[in-house]
């Protein structure tokens, strides 16, 4: 039976590499990052709302058509509300596949930090374009961690993975020993 994976969290907690790695590690699973989809977008920051609405709609379009398929979608992106992870969650029922819910979970201080190293960084287009949406005001990392806390209690088979800086062998053991 396919799964589809959500790995839920704040800003630079580890989503997308863990993400790159479980695709890596199983044989045709599709690491289906939003962000990138609506970096596919033309003249997406014109108009970010629209176009990542658009990016959830196609990503559950491919979504569906994956797991259909017989193979494990993983989905790495914050989701601060439920409406998107209810989708998720629908999607995986109707096609009759195992849906996991994952938050990647550190303090507000470290998850701050990070963040904030990884834009000086700023190697990755899609963590370049994440701190230009962040430095534009539309939005900031802890007001992005507190929505984020106050979905989890409403998400109770949310599982908490807790991330610990520079160890992410340990972080990706602990996501496969929860999704087993």
């Amino acid at each position: 039976m396919p799964a589809l994976i959500l790995l839920n969290g704040p800003p630079a907690c580890g989503k997308s590499t863990l993400a790159r790695r479980y695709a890596t590690d199983h044989p045709l699973a599709l690491n289906l990052d939003i962000d990138l989809v609506r970096s596919l977008i033309g003249r997406w920051r014109d108009d970010p709302h629209t176009a990542g609405r658009l990016a959830r709609e196609i990503a559950l379009a491919a979504a569906r058509a994956h797991l259909a398929s017989g193979h494990d979608v993983v989905i790495p992106q914050f989701l601060g509300r439920p409406p998107f992870i209810e989708q998720l969650e629908s999607l995986a029922r109707e096609v009759g596949a195992t849906f996991h819910e994952v938050v990647l979970l550190d303090s507000k201080e470290n998850t701050v930090r990070r963040f904030a190293d990884r834009a000086r960084a700023a190697a990755d287009p899609l963590h370049v374009e994440a701190q230009e949406m962040i430095g534009r005001g539309f939005d900031d990392v802890p007001a992005m961690y507190d929505r984020l806390m106050a979905v989890i209690p409403a998400r109770p088979g949310a599982r908490i993975v807790h991330v610990e800086d520079g160890h992410v062998e340990r972080t990706y053991q602990a996501l496969l020993r929860h999704l087993a």
